[in-house]
């Protein structure tokens, strides 16, 4: 099999949120065609790799063509020729042509797109699938999805401060089983949520979960405890719950305002506490803000694991952050976002380096998708046995879901799913 790119070209396509994003589309020259997109998050650390956008009228700003010409003009024919099933070498060359620590130069989605096309043309030309090119043989272990069902923060346009609230279906026995008892229970959320505040409360967010007139995190925990009982399911058996605070979005001046309440970091520690007596809770996302990291160290201390705490925009995929705050007893694991960092490598290096020590590391999407399934892959293929890719609509999510159906399938009777052992330290 020859590996060799022959062709790398951009090309200007669509996200969830309507916005221009960039797809990347790799050859080889064993036949192998790669494509991938650039997903784009509205809630984003300030670490972040950087998107390249072209400013002006047209797409109300937020076109790409810059980015697409970084393509074709600079990453396309520096990797040209190059032996696309060493990726690694492929990524390391984009990095180097770019030249910033942020992407900046040529643009994280330009960078993170063609990372990811490459990957797929190198499993293409094997005729291998995705997760299995990458993982090999061993790779079967299928991710506890975690679904945000109810929106808030920069997700959503109601009044709760907490970003995402997620029903986790970690007591079921295998992925499919997963899948249908969270499309079970999100159904009965719908008909509750339509039922106590009308049929506006059942408009939906970017991720698919629902955006209802709520202002308390209780009211919003209390709902889904409720879906998860009528769907006939039991809270902190069969269904978990978890959070996503995305709490940098309601950090302002040196306090929390959440609830309707300004709360200093001991007291939201406090706050917590108490949520987690009160609810099935089995992961904490963002709980602190990121410039406003001890408060993590503490949290997870009277935790005592559970639930995990687990870092994003405080650590935005970045392996030198990962390490610094997962070594220091800050975070459980972390969120991995490919289009953190700007190149498949970069992420790869810091979710192996969490799995090989112990920690967790959750797959995740961005609310600006699109239909690319490349995650449902890497989930898989590093038996991350964690993945967040919203809620069980709209098809850029469905589409993630359907591929890991499809993998399960594939495997068969040697699929694994680990359930309530998938968060584990």
């Amino acid at each position: 099999m020859i590996y060799d790119i022959v062709a790398v070209r951009g090309l200007q396509v669509l996200d969830s949120r309507g916005n221009p994003t960039v797809e990347a589309i790799v050859y080889t020259e064993g036949g192998g065609c790669g494509r991938a997109i650039a997903p784009a998050g509205a809630s984003k650390g300030k670490l972040e790799a950087v998107d390249l956008r072209d400013g002006g009228k047209a797409y109300g700003g937020m076109g790409v063509t810059k980015a697409i010409e970084s393509i074709n003009k600079y990453i396309g024919p520096a990797i040209m020729g190059m032996d696309a099933s060493r990726f690694r070498d492929v990524d390391r060359k984009i990095i180097d042509v770019d030249g910033t620590p942020n992407k900046s130069r040529l643009g994280g989605n330009a960078c993170v797109a063609t990372s990811l096309a490459v990957i797929k043309a190198a499993a293409d030309t094997s005729d291998t699938p995705l997760f299995e090119f990458l993982g090999g043989k061993r790779a079967r272990t299928l991710p506890v999805p975690l679904m945000n069902v109810i929106n808030g923060g920069a997700h959503a346009g109601n009044k709760l401060s907490v970003q995402e609230f997620m029903i986790v279906p970690a007591g079921a026995d295998s992925f499919s089983g997963a899948i249908r008892i969270a499309v079970e229970v999100y159904k009965e959320l719908k008909k509750y949520l339509k039922e106590k505040y009308g049929p506006s409360a059942i408009n939906v967010g970017d991720e698919g979960g629902f955006a209802p007139p709520l202002e308390l995190t209780r009211d919003a925990l209390n709902a889904l405890i409720e879906a998860i009982k009528r769907a006939g399911y039991v809270p902190g058996s069969d269904v978990y719950l978890a959070m996503d605070s995305a709490a940098s979005h309601f950090y302002r001046g040196g306090s929390y305002e959440i609830d309707g309440k300004s709360l200093s970091s001991g007291e939201l520690i406090e706050y917590y506490l108490q949520l987690v007596n009160e609810y099935p809770l089995i992961l904490l996302e963002d709980p602190f803000a990121e410039s406003d990291p001890e408060p993590f160290k503490e949290l997870r201390s009277k935790l005592g694991g559970k639930p995990i705490v687990i870092g994003d925009d405080i650590v935005v995929t970045r392996k030198d952050l990962i390490s610094k705050y997962f070594e220091s007893g800050h975070i459980d694991g972390a969120i991995i976002k490919v289009n953190q960092v700007g190149t498949f490598t970069e992420a790869e290096e810091s979710l192996t380096y969490l799995l090989r020590r112990g920690g967790k590391a959750v797959i995740s999407h961005r609310s600006g998708e699109s239909e690319d399934t490349t995650i449902a892959h890497i989930a898989v293929a590093y038996e991350t046995g964690l993945i967040k890719t919203g809620a069980p609509a709209r098809g850029e999510r469905t589409a993630k879901y359907n591929e890991l159906l499809r993998i399960e399938d594939y495997l068969g009777g040697d699929a694994i799913f680990l359930g309530k052992n998938a968060f584990l330290r």
